[in-house]
């Protein structure tokens, strides 16, 4: 038996080009996963692949593929890409996301259709077509990445929770459905961890404090610590694991979500905030 784990298995990873995404790449490949990495950029994704290749051992693959994933042809492209490597798909990684601020009686539609068509419908697009490739294959993990704003309130951010909170319950049902094709699915919920997408909460001073203040184990978390996690359900280890949304936060989901209404004043006015118009 080969050493590596996922040696001769395929994965896609959404938001695959940067961050959390890639640091489960990382993962998945040096355990011998071949890997098709999904996203907007290209110019990101070619420096990711180019990263991974140095890496990879023996027999493993990394390429891209270009998606939009709140576009469904895009996803099932890039599903089909992924599958064309050995002719079958047996994990992947929904790890595309975004965020924004606003209250909810000053949310723009375009802002909530924005957050939720990536967060949630682009979470459930990639279901859709990788679980369908993975019942062809016999089997398979998919890990969604969620965050502790699916359990805790963060005030202001009202899409980004509904969409984290739907991602959730989108994991469970699924994994219900489809246990009993051999298909397990879970979610993996990060508290702070710098990577793009969370860099205005890092480098804000007050709000960093406000993150660590509410962690037992009080430090920011890194994108190995959320990709060992997800390179565990997505091996021979977790096999009777599914319909699980575990926490990697420092024990931030043990307290509340992070206080960042000062942005909010800036940005809405007092009136908004309090709720006094």
């Amino acid at each position: 038996m080969s050493e590596l784990a996922l040696a001769g298995q395929t994965a896609l990873i959404t938001g695959g080009g940067s961050g959390i995404g890639l640091g489960c790449a990382r993962h998945l490949v040096r355990d011998g996963a071949s890997v098709t990495l999904a996203g907007r950029g290209q110019d990101r994704l070619d420096a990711a692949v180019a990263e991974l290749r140095a890496e990879a051992p023996a027999g493993a693959e990394v390429r891209s593929a270009t998606c939009d994933v709140a576009v469904e042809d895009d996803v099932a492209a890039a599903v089909a890409a992924a599958t064309s490597i050995t002719g079958a798909l047996q994990i992947c990684v929904a790890s595309a996301g975004t965020g924004g601020l606003a209250p909810v009686i000053a949310m723009p539609a375009e802002e909530w259709r924005r957050i939720l068509d990536i967060n949630l419908t682009g979470a459930m697009f990639t279901l859709k077509h990788a679980a369908e490739a993975m019942v062809r294959a016999g089997g398979g993990s998919f890990v969604g990445i969620s965050s502790i704003a699916a359990p805790l309130t963060h005030p202001f951010m009202s899409a980004y929770c509904v969409s984290k909170a739907g991602l959730e319950a989108l994991i469970r049902t699924a994994a219900d459905e489809l246990g009993r094709a051999k298909v397990r699915v879970n979610a993996v919920r990060p508290g702070i961890v710098p990577t793009e997408l969370a860099a205005p909460l890092e480098q804000d001073p007050e709000v960093l404090a406000d993150y660590l203040a509410q962690m037992p184990i009080s430090r920011t978390g890194t994108v190995d610590d959320v990709g060992a996690l997800v390179r565990f359900l997505c091996g021979p280890e977790s096999t009777w694991i599914t319909g699980q949304c575990i926490g990697v936060d420092g024990g931030h989901h043990l307290r509340r979500g992070p206080d960042v209404e000062h942005w909010a004043r800036a940005v809405y006015g007092d009136a908004l905030v309090d709720g006094t118009i």
